[in-house]
């Protein structure tokens, strides 16, 4: 058998970020990959010349000093990126019903405050207790202030949940649905998300709100340099089958070809359902693995990605966040005779695509029930097997319907369209290999705070977690997550330390 210090399955960013952390700490690291292309969400695919991120939209916190930007450049990624700074006075805009007005995010604690007061007036200390509060909120997670604390610490935080808060600070409705405008960024559901969710991905962006010109997979791309460079591999093509346990321990995984390969350590960044249901032996106890499968996964996307003929569609340097109600809650909460309730939209930044956009995508939910019966179907690039037509009249259906709800604040959307490719619930399952095609992996419910929390540690010594199902989704949250996973191999102040000094 072959034998690596580490073995990591899966290369999504959290993968990556541990295969890179610990090949600096000297380990020989391996990620087994099930696709060609590398980096889960991170990956980008080409159509008609058009660049298209597959999950990578924007990211928050990447202005010099600021915690992703530190990490990032530890990791040898930041000077890697092309990026550009999203609107100053509105990078998120925020829309409802059939009205033609945007009240507008910004960034920059001053001027958020600026900007909405233009709209609410009389609402300056609402606005101001709303970010102390998302401040003092993201203060109690230590890591992500790249500093070390307790464990009690961030607990405190985890019971408070957020629509709750916001009727707490202001009795103007409308406030607190632009507050939560942009809540597809968390799958936000009132009265169960917890505040910290909020505060951790609403405070990153205010911050600074960046997007990737060209595409998230230069993160991946760099990732996967620092860990070749460390002498690490990276093997593509092989999905893991089976994590085999001897004697309290995971001794060896096997591929799908039947191959065996030993290991001292093992990560994994699938879903810890996906996970616990590799194991084979006897070392995680029944109560642990009901436990994990019991919990509740955010529901699925339904993202048309769109290709616009040149010159036709103007470059906007802001996202859409539009909802067919007053309320911005509404959403995820769709009927089959409503959906779709809400939409964000995100254009691409591109070189040379600074006046007119070539692509675009358009993000609603979708629960997996809606597409269930397709679900013994599989499909990706690497193995082909094409849904059937009803499969296909089912997209169409649906792609039409999301459009004229587009349409009704961008009429001139349709005459843009040079192709579109759409995506469901299923095509997030194949490729990512996410239970349901979940958008954001396991609910936070403010009710129960802990039951949600999955450590990084398992049961068995050897056995790790990553990814977004552990502390918090999206670039940020699986990068301080990845982090978390490596203390069990590295000394977290050392590492932390090494970070805040890079």
């Amino acid at each position: 058998m072959q034998q690596y210090d580490v073995i990591i399955i899966g290369s999504g960013l959290g993968s990556l970020v541990c295969g890179a952390i610990l090949g600096k700490y000297g380990y020989r690291v391996c990620l087994f990959e099930k696709n060609r292309q590398i980096g889960g969400c991170l990956q980008t695919y080409s159509r008609d010349k058009a660049i298209i991120d597959s999950g990578v939209h924007y990211i928050g916190g990447l202005e010099e000093g600021q915690t992703l930007h530190k990490v990032f450049r530890y990791l040898g990624v930041i000077n890697n990126m092309k990026l550009l700074r999203m609107e100053m006075d509105g990078f998120d805009h925020i829309s409802f019903g059939n009205e033609q007005h945007v009240y507008k995010i910004a960034q920059g604690r001053d001027n958020f405050i600026q900007q909405l007061l233009v709209d609410f007036p009389k609402e300056k200390d609402a606005l101001h207790a709303y970010l102390n509060k998302l401040e003092d909120v993201c203060g109690k997670f230590p890591l992500f202030n790249l500093r070390m604390g307790t464990a009690a610490e961030k607990e405190s935080a985890m019971g408070e949940e957020v629509s709750e808060f916001l009727r707490s600070i202001t009795d103007n409705e409308r406030l607190r649905n632009v507050l939560a405008g942009n809540n597809m960024l968390y799958a936000g559901y009132p009265e169960r998300t917890p505040l910290y969710v909020h505060a951790l991905v609403q405070h990153s962006y205010i911050e600074s709100a960046w997007k990737c010109v060209d595409g998230g997979s230069i993160i991946a791309r760099s990732l996967s340099k620092t860990i070749r460079a460390q002498g690490g591999e990276i093997i593509r093509n092989k999905e893991v089958k089976e994590i085999v346990e001897n004697n309290g321990r995971v001794s060896h995984i096997v591929l799908e070809d039947g191959k065996e390969v030993e290991g001292k350590y093992f990560i994994s960044g699938l879903h810890p359902a996906r996970t616990i249901g590799m194991v084979k032996g006897e070392g995680l106890r029944n109560a642990y693995k009901s436990r994990i499968n019991s919990l509740e996964n955010t529901p699925g996307t339904f993202m048309i990605n769109i290709v616009l003929k040149p010159g036709t569609f103007p470059y906007l340097n802001h996202n859409v966040y539009h909802h067919a109600t007053s309320n911005a809650w509404d959403g995820i909460n769709y009927t089959a005779n409503n959906w779709p309730q809400t939409y964000a939209m995100f254009v691409s930044a591109g070189t040379g695509k600074e006046q007119y956009a070539d692509n675009l995508s358009i993000m609603t939910y979708m629960r997996y029930e809606d597409v269930a019966q397709w679900h013994d179907t599989f499909n990706t690039d690497d193995k082909p097997h094409e849904r059937d037509a009803s499969y296909q009249e089912f997209k169409k259906e649906k792609a039409e319907k999301l459009l004229d709800m587009v349409s009704q604040q961008y009429p001139h959307l349709r005459s843009c369209i040079h192709t579109m490719y759409v995506a469901t619930p299923l095509t997030y399952r194949d490729y990512l290999n996410i239970p349901e095609g979940s958008m954001y992996g396991i609910v936070k419910d403010a009710r129960e705070p802990l039951k949600s929390m999955i450590p990084a540690a398992t049961r068995l010594p050897n056995l790790y977690l990553t990814g977004q199902n552990l502390n918090l989704h999206g670039i940020l949250g699986v990068t301080m997550s990845a982090v978390l996973t490596c203390a069990g191999l590295v000394d977290i102040e050392t590492l932390v330390e090494e970070i805040n000094r890079s």
